[in-house]
């Protein structure tokens, strides 16, 4: 299927989830690699894929904003997701999800960058949240080279643990 792109770096296309997207979904949020540092069980069931793109395509629709299908244009293969979420007024979380054989490449930072672009540009935001699993010292990397900052540990439900959390703000 050929995708539509609303945003693109040198190497990445961004996209819209879309119901039709269940077997990339199962592709990205079935793979255990990619999740076991998002939910305590560390494996999403099939119902929760769904559940997940449901909830992706639904918050696109009410915020316009969403954890955005990312693919490589060179070969047109999803990478993964990034984007944002509605965390507090005037802040947005950002998130990425990554295939594993995309890992180390430098696409989070590539992709996040960009996102962190339109969300000030497009949506006008001001600060940033982050946060990510405390073993996961991949995503904690990529903050720091981001410019987030540290801002203590927020309790996550969707893992049960206390997660590094980050703020970035946007200079005047």
């Amino acid at each position: 299927m050929e995708r539509d792109f609303f945003m693109k770096t040198k190497r990445i296309g961004f996209s819209e989830w879309e119901a039709e997207d269940i077997e990339l979904a199962k592709l990205l949020w079935g793979d255990s690699e990619v999740t076991r540092f998002i939910c305590a069980s560390g494996i999403f069931r099939q119902e929760e894929i769904e559940n997940r793109l449901k909830s992706e395509i639904e918050r696109n629709s009410i915020y316009h904003v969403q954890y955005w299908p990312i693919f490589e244009l060179a070969s047109k293969e999803l990478i993964g997701c990034c984007g944002l979420r509605p965390y507090k007024e005037k802040t947005y979380e950002i998130g990425f999800h990554l295939r594993p054989k995309f890992w180390g490449q430098g696409f989070a930072t590539e992709a996040a960058t960009a996102v962190m672009e339109y969300a000030c540009t497009s949506l006008g935001a001001e600060r940033l949240f982050a946060g990510h699993h405390p073993d996961n010292k991949a995503s904690q990397k990529v903050l720091g080279k981001l410019g987030f900052q540290y801002t203590g540990d927020e309790f996550y439900e969707p893992t049960g643990l206390y997660h590094p959390s980050y703020e970035w703000k946007r200079k005047e």
